[in-house]
């Protein structure tokens, strides 16, 4: 069992590590922390993902492009 705070951590850290052609999806995200033994859904990480204020992939993906 992993707190809420953890998981936001983890999270962000793996957005800050994203390089710009290889941004990850919600999706993918879920697929990396699942690896990590924590069982989490995409409807989550996506709500973590708005109250950390990190933008979506496509949005991500788009301003890593300049």
């Amino acid at each position: 069992a992993y707190s809420a705070e953890a998981v936001k951590f983890k999270i962000k850290s793996l957005i800050d590590e994203e390089v710009a052609g290889e941004i990850l999806s919600d999706d993918k995200i879920v697929e990396i922390l699942q690896n990590l033994g924590m069982d989490i859904a995409r409807r989550t990480v996506a709500k973590y993902r708005d109250a950390l204020k990190i933008h979506s992939s496509v949005q991500r993906s788009r301003q890593k492009a300049f």
